[in-house]
């Protein structure tokens, strides 16, 4: 009788995390951003604000051929992913923001970092790497360097797709340029990691930028705006306009809180962070099948 009771419990009662998987959008922080950098203790913290997973940054560049990567550490890196399994929290990318600051269109040792990264990625089961194109590679400011990222994005994803994952790349391009560039690279395994602030400072739809692009080249997002309010407070976004849209393109996937931090108290990680997690769930958890 016990026997029966129990099936019956665990049938009525799914395993913890089973309905986190079915979600069609999940809410995601940066350990960069908790001022947590390639530190352990980013994934409890970002458990407490009530986050379903956690974006890790590789480290520094600097002048090395590579990134300061802690997680190539045999040991650092299973403490991340026993600790990231204990609170069933996810880790949906890894991010080379060292290349915010250092120019990955001129760089020397390029492709040492890229396959670092991925040598990481498949360690850790990481399906979706982020590479800003930084200042240095602002193809707006510097159409010059347009050769020789296309060049360099072709060589990312051959290396890219023969190992089975996803280079998320942010420009600052239009969504229509993007979409051209994509093309231009004609990688399947590089798409656009697309940020909110990058449409809305230079006064383009936010929603419009999401359709024109479509669900196919979108990677990942990143739900957020330049430091100023929280999400919930932002006139420039309306995220249930953002929601509709992502449903009609039929786009599903993370969406990482980068910024959007109150300007009064942009150090208090759980104030702002834990605010923008919140009405994340609150907005795209209504009515979402």
């Amino acid at each position: 009788m016990k026997k029966i009771f129990l099936y019956i419990l665990m049938i009525a009662v799914p395993f913890a995390g089973s309905a986190q998987k079915t979600q069609r959008y999940k809410i995601a922080l940066i350990d960069l951003m908790l001022l947590k950098r390639q530190k352990p203790g980013a994934l409890p913290l970002a458990k407490e604000l009530n986050a379903d997973g956690i974006e890790i940054d590789m480290g520094g560049l600097g002048n090395r051929e590579t990134f300061d990567n802690k997680l190539a550490i045999d040991s650092v890196r299973e403490k991340y992913l026993q600790t990231a399994k204990a609170l069933n929290l996810e880790i949906p990318s890894l991010a080379m923001t060292g290349y915010y600051a250092q120019s990955f269109c001129s760089r020397e040792h390029y492709k040492e970092s890229i396959a670092d990264c991925i040598a990481t990625m498949k360690k850790m089961h990481v399906k979706t790497a982020f590479l800003p194109l930084g200042v240095q590679c602002d193809l707006k400011k510097y159409p010059e360097k347009r050769g020789a990222v296309v060049a360099r994005l072709k060589e990312a994803g051959k290396m890219a797709q023969e190992a089975g994952v996803i280079i998320a790349i942010e420009t600052a391009l239009s969504a229509k340029e993007e979409v051209t560039l994509l093309k231009e690279i004609g990688s399947p395994a590089v798409k656009i990691y697309f940020n909110f602030s990058n449409p809305l400072k230079e006064g383009r739809d936010l929603y419009r930028e999401l359709k024109t692009l479509g669900a196919k080249n979108i990677a990942m997002i990143h739900c957020t705006n330049k430091d100023s309010v929280w999400l919930q407070n932002d006139p420039q976004i309306d995220l249930y306009k953002v929601k509709r849209t992502l449903d009609q393109i039929k786009w599903s996937g993370w969406l990482v809180v980068e910024r959007s931090r109150d300007a009064q108290r942009p150090r208090d990680v759980k104030y702002n962070y834990g605010a923008n997690v919140a009405y994340l769930k609150k907005v795209f958890r209504e009515q979402t099948k």
